[in-house]
C-alpha cells in the first residue's frame, strides 16, 4: 500500500483497517460513538493550528479530520446506511443549492442578502429532512419551535450564542450592550448569595446564568466568546510559563513558591507583554 494524492487510496486504507480478518484490531471494533470524541478532538486541533498560524500542522490536522469523515463513512457503508460517495454528493448538492447567486439565478448581491437567502434555504432543507424521517418511520430528532435548529451537540458556549441569535430574530434581545453589564452584575450578586448559602446546586445554576450573560455581551460587541476564551487560555499559558521558567532560572520551584511570589512574576509577565505590544 503506497501513499497517494487520490482520495480513493485513503478509502482503500480505511477499508483495509476495518477488514475483519486482516485489519487492525483497534479499528475493527470502533463504532460511531467510540470515535465521536476523536472527531471532536481533531476539529479542535485544526482550530489550534490555525490560531498558531502553523501551516505544516494545519495540513496534517486537516488530514486527521478528513480521516474521521472517512472512518464514519466506512462504518456506515458496512451497515448499509450510506457511503463516502453519498457524503460527497450530499455536501455538493447542498453547496450548489445554498449558493444560487453563484450557480443559478439570484438577486442576492450583498453579504446580508446572501445570509437571508442561506437561512431560507436551510429552513426548507430542515422541513424536507423531517419529511424523509417521517417517511422512514423515524422520530424527528429536531425539537419543535424556533430553537429547534440549535443542536445540543454544540459546545456550550457555541450553543448559547446560537440560541441567543435565534431568539434575537423575533426581537427577544437587548437593544444595546450596556444594559447587559447590569444583568451581569445582577448575576454576580446572585452567585455570591448562592455561595454564601453553600447550596452547590444553586451555585451551579447561577454560574450558568452568569456565563450565559457573558456570552450575550460578547455577541453584542462582536467578540465571539469561544474565541475570546481561547485567546485568554493562550495568554494564561504564556504568563504561567513565564512564572515557571523564571522560578527555574532562579533555582526555585513551582511546588515551593508562595502564591505571593507567583503573583509577583505574573505581574512581571503582564508588564513585559504590554511593553512588547507597545514597542
Amino acid at each position: 500500500m503506497e501513499p497517494s494524492t487520490d482520495i480513493a487510496r485513503l478509502l482503500e486504507i480505511m477499508a483495509a483497517l476495518r477488514q475483519p480478518e486482516t485489519g487492525c484490531p483497534w479499528d475493527i471494533v470502533q463504532t460511531f460513538d467510540t470515535i465521536k470524541p476523536y472527531t471532536l478532538e481533531e476539529a479542535y486541533e485544526v482550530a489550534d493550528a490555525i490560531e498558531r498560524n502553523d501551516p505544516d500542522d494545519l495540513c496534517e490536522e486537516l488530514g486527521d479530520l478528513l480521516l474521521q469523515v472517512v472512518f464514519h463513512a466506512q462504518i456506515a457503508a458496512e451497515s448499509g446506511l450510506f457511503t463516502f460517495e453519498d457524503v460527497v454528493e450530499a455536501i455538493t448538492k447542498k453547496m450548489i443549492r445554498r449558493h444560487p447567486h453563484v450557480f443559478a439565478r439570484s438577486d442576492a448581491d450583498t453579504p446580508e442578502a446572501v445570509k437571508q437567502q442561506w437561512d431560507k434555504i436551510k429552513k426548507q432543507e430542515k422541513s424536507e429532512r423531517a419529511a424523509r424521517r417521517t417517511a422512514r418511520g423515524m422520530a424527528d430528532v429536531f425539537q419543535d419551535g424556533l430553537l429547534g435548529s440549535v443542536q445540543r451537540t454544540f459546545p456550550a458556549l457555541t450553543e448559547a450564542v446560537k440560541l441567543q441569535e435565534q431568539a434575537a430574530k423575533v426581537g427577544f434581545d437587548w437593544d444595546k450592550a450596556e444594559p447587559i453589564l447590569d444583568k451581569i452584575e445582577e448575576e454576580i450578586a446572585e452567585l455570591r448569595e448562592a455561595m454564601r448559602e453553600g447550596d452547590q446546586h444553586k451555585i451551579k445554576d447561577e454560574l450558568g446564568d452568569l456565563t450565559f450573560a457573558l456570552v450575550n455581551i460578547g455577541r453584542h460587541v462582536k467578540a465571539d466568546p469561544e474565541q475570546a476564551l481561547r485567546g485568554t487560555n493562550v495568554k494564561f499559558r504564556r504568563r504561567f510559563g513565564y512564572i515557571e521558567k523564571t522560578l527555574r532560572a532562579n533555582g526555585e520551584s513551582l511546588e515551593h513558591a508562595s502564591l505571593a511570589r507567583m503573583e509577583e512574576l505574573w505581574q512581571e509577565a503582564k508588564k513585559l507583554e504590554r511593553g512588547i505590544a507597545g514597542s
